[in-house]
């Protein structure tokens, strides 16, 4: 290598050793800069009185840990009832205490079809846990002609169901599953008479499968009827605004306590989907008919041996029970009239009946019926053994005829 090339070498060798100690200069100044930024910042700005400066927002915790604010909240054990609005506790109270009595029903229903197959149909309806016995509540409708029944608890545990009773007046059945009584937890029954109009109300149920959902609204109406089997008439229904839709049948319609004050039966809607307008079977109905369908299968209900027929003359007696308790009180029915006739050489004798001479019921017991329905509910009020009197009309003049209520046959 000779000079010239050596110098070159020397002479790069001192201008980098220049660079790199210019570079960690710029470096610290401007380290050192950072810190005096504000400063410089603060000559350009307004100068507010001390009273009008915001303070800088301080740092939480979670903000030091390096956590969001809503993974901090995700854990915080805090949260009391004193967060929740007076009306939100009253729900999760009422929900806590009756979610668990509700069950979910599902049938599997085999009907043939116009080719001579048969077709599986499955449907699906809420209930509720009335005993530790394992009887459980629901809607007729909702397991009527199934062939299947299976009842779901709580714990999500399914069993299959077994029909005890069943009463199609009002739209109720009975249903039995074995199971440990641990897991049965009973709706607390309350009272229906003393329900009033705006009254808050809560319905639990499984609209389209979802399980144990909370509806709530108020009642709407009180005293209102349903159509029912037979041309009877479901009485004293409630009627709610909470949503009720396919599947929330045979739920529970609770008050403010938590308690039994109704069945959530139907909805009045030409889609089957909720319209704001529900109605239920109130609880004084169910606790009337419950025990005896447990006990004996079916509503054991008076028989008067009267059967009734609404013409334009009124309630009148059709036919009377031969032997039966009407007949031997000496109730008027229809009477059968035989007439001969004759035409040319022939005679004929033609069977008529006289519907002059029949009673026209006008009460039971001084109350007032105009209908079958009115007359049969008010003789459902007694039992077997004890004594009614039918007001009636006979050769236009009121008279009493009181008589004693049989079993049925």
């Amino acid at each position: 290598m000779d000079r010239k090339q050596l110098g070159i070498c020397l002479i790069s060798l001192v201008v980098g050793c220049l660079l790199a100690t210019c570079q960690d200069a710029l470096w610290e100044r401007s380290a050192t800069a950072q810190t005096d930024v504000a400063p410089v910042v603060d000559r350009f700005r307004p100068r507010l009185p001390a009273s009008n400066i915001i303070p800088p927002p301080s740092r939480t915790s979670s903000e030091h840990s390096g956590r969001t604010a809503w993974q901090a909240n995700s854990t915080d054990d805090s949260f009391t009832e004193e967060d929740w609005t007076p009306e939100e506790r009253v729900n999760i109270a009422v929900y806590e205490k009756a979610n668990r009595s509700v069950v979910n029903v599902t049938t599997r229903t085999v009907r043939p079809d116009s080719m001579f197959f048969v077709e599986v149909a499955e449907g699906s309806g809420s209930g509720f846990v009335i005993d530790t016995q394992g009887h459980v509540l629901t809607n007729l409708h909702v397991i009527e002609g199934a062939r299947e029944v299976k009842v779901t608890l709580y714990n999500g545990e399914t069993r299959e169901a077994n029909l005890v009773g069943q009463d199609p007046v009002n739209d109720i059945a009975v249903l039995h599953v074995d199971c440990d009584p641990q897991w049965l937890y009973p709706v607390e029954f309350g009272q229906s008479n003393r329900l009033r109009v705006g009254q808050r109300i809560y319905a639990i149920g499984n609209p389209f499968g979802l399980e144990r959902t909370l509806t709530t609204g108020i009642i709407s109406s009180l005293n209102r009827t349903l159509p029912s089997r037979n041309e009877r008439q479901m009485k004293s229904i409630i009627q709610i605004d909470a949503a009720l839709n396919r599947g929330n049948s045979g739920g529970p319609l609770l008050n403010g306590k938590g308690q039994l004050i109704g069945m959530n039966s139907a909805i009045a809607s030409n889609t089957g989907q909720n319209t704001g307008v529900g109605f239920a079977i109130p609880a004084n109905t169910i606790e009337r008919v419950v025990p005896q369908l447990i006990a004996n299968g079916q509503v054991i209900r008076p028989e008067t041996g009267i059967t009734v027929l609404t013409t334009d003359r009124g309630l009148v007696v059709a036919q009377l029970m031969p032997g039966g308790p009407g007949e031997r009180a000496g109730l008027r029915g229809f009477r059968v009239v035989q007439e001969q006739r004759q035409r040319g050489q022939f005679v004929y004798t033609r069977t008529a009946l006289d519907q002059s001479n029949a009673d026209i019921i006008l009460a039971v017991d001084s109350q007032t019926v105009t209908d079958r329905d009115e007359f049969l509910t008010a003789v459902e009020q007694k039992q077997p053994g004890e004594s009614v009197t039918l007001t009636v009309e006979r050769d236009g003049q009121p008279i009493d005829v009181t008589f004693e209520l049989s079993w049925p046959q």
